[in-house]
């Protein structure tokens, strides 16, 4: 980070006002742009531009305003000609696909950052700013130079094209709760043993499951279990360490001693909806508990 304009009092009151912003940005960020990897780089450009701009500044709003108002124009630049991220279930065309995220935060679940993708950048950043973060229309029209009338027209199409994704179900089973963990504990059983049994019991009869990177995905429990039950091997190829992931019960994954992924669970009070695995070995390192 570059030397401040002011000498060395303005380190520690940049510090001490902007830097217990920085998990709120981050989250922000990644829902905005459905990448852990672009979030980071988007929160450093925030931070960045914000030292730069700290002697300016002079508290004309409020802190969290003004970092905000910064990080989701970083992001709308970022967004600027790039083609949208998905899951295989929404696809269309070749898009990137949504990384998963680190966090325990319920309005990170994949479900909505997946659902948040399909509106434009611009009713992207408005939904967030008023429904996720509760800024006022005021405020969200003066981070993004829009009118009040054109802040609440673009709320409502997003609302509108966001639908279901937007609300989280009634039934979801917390990631801490027993429901959950029996249903995290039958899906690791199942790998680690080469028995499908425990798991067979847990998914629910439309249960769908999604393979990232690809554009595979099976929907009802019929099309899932054979898939489940050609990858589980041997007993002992598979390792897996319990962890949260999107808000959600998630599996640090290794196969056969080398690291394979993460598999994300959205469980339910009635058994589990949806399986989304992630195959990407630099995940493990970045989720696993024991590193």
């Amino acid at each position: 980070m570059a030397e401040p304009h002011n000498g060395l009092m303005t380190a520690p009151s940049f510090e001490a006002e902007t830097g217990g912003l920085r998990r709120g940005l981050a989250a922000h960020c990644y829902r905005m742009l459905g990448s852990w990897d672009e979030a980071e780089d988007a929160v450093q450009e925030t931070y960045l531009r914000a030292w730069r701009s700290w002697e300016q500044f002079q508290h004309r709003s409020s802190v969290r305003t003004w970092l905000y108002r910064i990080a989701t124009n970083v992001t709308l630049t970022a967004l600027e000609g790039r083609g949208r991220r998905a899951l295989p279930s929404n696809v269309e065309d070749d898009e990137l696909w949504i990384q998963p995220y680190a966090d325990d935060r319920d309005d990170l679940r994949l479900a909505l950052i997946a659902g948040l993708q399909t509106l434009t950048p611009g009713q992207r950043a408005v939904l967030l700013l008023r429904d996720v973060l509760a800024f006022p229309a005021a405020e969200v029209g003066q981070m993004l130079g829009l009118t009040p009338a054109a802040v609440k027209s673009a709320l409502q199409r997003a609302r509108a094209r966001l639908g279901d994704a937007a609300h989280r179900p009634d039934d979801v089973a917390e990631p801490t709760s027993p429901a959950a963990r029996r249903q995290l504990d039958a899906y690791m059983t199942a790998f680690r043993t080469a028995d499908i049994t425990g798991l067979t019991a847990m998914l629910r009869r439309d249960a769908r499951l999604e393979l990232v990177p690809g554009r595979e995905w099976f929907d009802g429990v019929e099309n899932c279990l054979p898939v489940f039950a050609g990858a589980v091997g041997e007993p002992g190829d598979w390792r897996m360490e319990p962890v949260v992931v999107n808000g959600q019960p998630a599996a640090v994954v290794h196969l056969k001693g080398e690291p394979m992924g993460v598999a994300v669970l959205d469980c339910r009070l009635d058994g589990i909806a949806a399986v989304t695995v992630f195959f990407d070995p630099g995940l493990v390192a970045r989720f696993s508990p024991s590193t």
